[in-house]
């Protein structure tokens, strides 16, 4: 068990705190990053839970504090490793240190010594019928109080024995319990240890793993330079660019459908001017034959005359819309529009677009140079990581300590068997402890219950029972056994209070306030010529501040091995990461990326040109309002259709003959001008309206060409002036994007070499399993358990003895008891209670005397 507890604060040793420089933090990983660095699972998680007992073992901590309060000894301790301990000065220290412990073994060793003694005079006292042996019961008024009494303090007396029986039995199983799983605890404990040796090689290669992630990750951002550095260029410029080219291009099909607008436009006048003239000659005609055919004589006889009358009346409305005919021509503002379009606008603003979506292709090529060096870099930084990453004396450390753990495993397998045939000893020199015990609480318990059911308050003291007899006779029994064995408990009781009660007060709890530690770190303490022990022993640098409490509170923070073996004293990984240099070679080679994007033309000179002359096209001058009342009226004065219905019906009223008929082919004409001839000129009319609604909304757009025009000179300016600082901005951007990759990356690897490479927890909790667990709660709580149950015991036999040998006489049948007369002077003149009655002294005469054997 030495061996393996210097072996584990050895180990331990391996574990602790910088105290230089604040702790790095772990850095924030890009989006794209995010590294997790293995863990082993181990098979000790966490602290060994004691259960309900350990309420018993707290109640023993405070009746230890109350007996020992003084703080630990650590000047004392250190002394005394320094082999400088001097009893002639030092030992009022110790006896003062110890006072609670010897006023405690002192008391001890006087109940072994008077035990035994006391226990001899009153058995020789007893056999001279001295202090109490004459069996002779003297009558008194309060005898069944006292019996009462007695009977309950032992009854009381014996329940608080047996409880401390009850503790030492939980104690002797405790131990029992637990040293059969001290071996699987050491087991797990070491495969634990095994695991922590073992995974070291793994994380620092997950680590070295990492750097090809974040390799790959750099080289697809710059094998795709096109998107995420022309991209970007090109997001910048959009915001300026896209609208003046959105805008042009709008203009140049607002041209396209003006010139639409006005072919149709013509193309309505035209057929207007020529539709309006043929109909006023075909109504001209129509009219003329019906003023002949009205000449006819049966006009000038009713009822004819009426009929013609009315017809020659309506002849007035058969006249076109002259007005038709003189609209304004639109040719000279269509040719001008012509002219504009002889310029191909469109082919302009799609080279406008082209110029600026070639910006990431002209990037990618302009970088490939300095995107194939910077690949060169990531390259060579890989392998002077690796480089590094091996130079680290992690793995060398912690294999020099495999040899101390095979040794150490080796002895405490030899030494386990040892243990558990000692522990089998110790199990059975405590249950005859608490058989013996358990055989004086029966017997007094006995007597107890014997006395008290076979007591008859009818009977007179020699007249009792033998049930009542016999429980006195275990009374007595009990206390006989009790002077027998007390003694020799309670010496085997003190040796096991003076070795639990120092072993949990000089190991158990200065361990768990680290007071031990701070003993152990004592300059100059475990070897002369080392200031700091474990320093010495880890980094050859006695003079650093290494020490065991540091260690053992870091790895209760679960921290990596560099930082708690204060490594960078003999490995600086800050300084041969070197994330500075590494990153600003990255620096130097995007610095070194010179794009040239000049030569961006969002529209050419022509282009500007057509643009003005179609704001001078003429189109915003034409009278629209005459236009759309033309466009509103019929081609003639009275809808030629109903003058036809109603031509008809006045036919119909006229007598048979030429001028019924001639009327008849009138109306006929008449409707075939409608069909032939107004009804194109209506469609005509509506053509001519939807042309100039449309003229007259792209009129409107030519007081946007000259804000198109500024907004095109601004743009065009400010991808002149402003691209070379886009390109600059964005270049050290996405640099910035590709180091911070490795920056990142670089920061995790100090972080994780650090702070989390071989945490050293299951070392911190291998110490804690042999000291805590096993030693402490193990063996030593069970034993203070032990001690303090069946020293509480063999005390209270004490009072138990004295109260079941004065209430044996209440239950003992007796050899004389008082007799009262009234000629003898001796005998008390007052009454008596046997049981329940009182016998008067007129009912005694005479002495009785019956010869009983004790």
């Amino acid at each position: 068990m030495a061996r393996l507890l210097c072996f584990l604060l050895l180990l331990l040793g391996l574990c602790g705190d910088l105290v230089s420089g604040g702790q790095p933090s772990a850095p924030r990983p890009p989006d794209a990053l995010n590294y997790t660095l293995p863990t082993a699972k181990y098979r000790i998680q966490q602290a060994y839970e004691v259960g309900p007992i350990g309420a018993l073992f707290r109640m023993v901590h405070v009746f230890l504090y109350v007996v020992q309060p003084h703080a630990f000894p650590e000047d004392t301790v250190r002394k005394i490793i320094q082999k400088k301990f001097e009893p002639s000065v030092d030992y009022e220290k110790v006896v003062y240190y110890e006072m609670g412990i010897i006023i405690c073994s002192f008391l001890g060793l006087l109940f072994i010594l008077l035990m035994p003694l006391v226990g001899c005079f009153v058995c020789v006292c007893r056999c001279c019928n001295k202090c109490g042996g004459k069996m002779h019961q003297r009558e008194k008024e309060d005898m069944l109080f006292r019996r009462k009494c007695l009977g309950a303090a032992l009854l009381v007396i014996s329940i608080l024995i047996s409880l401390g029986i009850i503790y030492g039995l939980v104690a002797n199983h405790q131990v029992r319990t637990r040293v059969k799983r001290t071996r699987r605890l050491a087991d797990n404990t070491f495969r634990d240890l095994r695991t922590f040796l073992n995974e070291t090689p793994k994380q620092i290669k997950y680590i070295l793993a990492q750097y090809n992630t974040t390799k790959d990750l750099a080289f697809s951002d710059l094998n795709n330079v096109n998107s995420k550095l022309g991209g970007e260029i090109c997001e910048q410029l959009k915001p300026v660019v896209i609208p003046v080219l959105d805008d042009i291009k709008a203009m140049a099909s607002a041209i396209k459908e003006t010139k639409e607008a006005l072919e149709n436009m013509k193309s309505s006048l035209d057929s207007l001017d020529s539709g309006s003239e043929q109909l006023n000659r075909s109504l001209t005609d129509v009219k003329t034959s019906m003023e002949q055919s009205l000449n006819d004589p049966l006009c000038l006889v009713p009822p004819g005359m009426e009929t013609c009358n009315s017809i020659q009346t309506s002849l007035s409305q058969l006249q076109g819309n002259s007005e038709l005919g003189q609209l304004p021509s639109v040719d000279a503002e269509l040719n001008k529009v012509n002219d504009v379009l002889s310029t191909d606008l469109d082919g302009m603003v799609e080279q406008g677009y082209k110029s600026f979506n070639d910006i990431p292709e002209r990037v990618q090529n302009q970088s490939s140079a300095v995107i194939a060096e910077i690949k060169k870099v990531l390259d060579s930084t890989g392998s002077e990581i690796d480089s590094v990453t091996q130079q680290l004396p992690i793995k060398e450390t912690l294999d020099n300590f495999i040899g101390y753990m095979n040794e150490s495993e080796k002895y405490l397998h030899d030494i386990l068997p040892k243990v558990e045939e000692a522990d089998s000893y110790w199990w059975l020199v405590c249950l005859i402890i608490c058989f013996l015990l358990t055989l004086i609480i029966i017997f007094f318990n006995l007597g107890l219950l014997l006395g008290v059911c076979g007591y008859n308050r009818l009977a007179t003291p020699t007249t009792r029972g033998c049930v009542s007899n016999t429980g006195g006779i275990f009374l007595m029994v009990g206390a006989g056994l009790s002077f027998l064995f007390s003694w020799i408990l309670m010496l085997l009781l003190v040796v096991a209070f003076i070795v639990g009660a120092n072993m949990e007060k000089l190991i158990c709890e200065p361990y768990a306030n680290r007071k031990l530690f701070r003993v152990l770190d004592t300059p100059y303490l475990l070897n002369e010529e080392w200031k700091y022990y474990l320093s010495g022993l880890v980094l050859s640098k006695p003079d650093i501040k290494l020490t065991f409490e540091q260690v053992y509170s870091d790895c209760k923070d679960d921290k990596g091995i560099y930082t708690t073996l204060q490594l960078q004293n003999r490995f600086n990984i800050t300084e041969q990461l070197n994330i500075g240099q590494h990153t600003q070679k990255l620096v130097r080679e995007f610095e070194s990326m010179n794009i040239n994007l000049d030569g961006i033309v969002l529209l050419g000179d022509s282009g500007k040109r057509n643009l003005q002359e179609f704001s001078e096209c003429g189109i915003d001058k034409i009278d629209y309002a005459s236009y759309l009342t033309q466009t509103g009226k019929s081609p003639t004065k009275v809808n030629l259709l109903s003058f036809a219905y109603d031509l008809e019906a006045k036919a119909n009223h006229l007598p048979p003959g030429n001028l019924k008929n001639s009327m008849k082919e009138a109306a006929q004409n008449i409707t075939a001008i409608h069909e032939q001839q107004v009804i194109p000129m209506e469609q005509s009319l509506v053509t001519l309206h939807r042309s100039v609604k449309t003229l007259q909304r792209t009129s409107g757009s030519l007081q946007g060409v000259n804000k198109t025009l500024y907004s095109l000179d601004d743009a065009q300016n400010f991808v002149t002036r402003n691209i070379s600082s886009i390109i600059i901005q964005e270049t050290k951007k996405f640099g910035r994007t590709i180091t911070s990759h490795f920056e990142y990356y670089l920061q995790w690897v100090e972080y994780a070499i650090t702070e989390k490479l071989a945490s050293c927890k299951p070392v911190a909790t291998a110490l804690d399993s042999t000291v805590q667990v096993v030693f402490c709660t193990y063996l030593t709580d069970p034993l203070n358990l032990f001690w303090f149950g069946i020293g509480k015991a063999t005390l209270l036999l004490l009072p138990a003895l004295i109260l079941g040998i004065k209430l044996a006489k209440y239950y003992r049948r007796m050899e004389s008891e008082d007799v009262y007369d009234d000629d003898v002077e001796t005998v008390p003149l007052k009454n008596v209670e046997y049981g329940n009655n009182s016998y008067h002294k007129d009912h005694f005469h005479g002495v009785h005397n019956p010869v009983l054997t004790r």
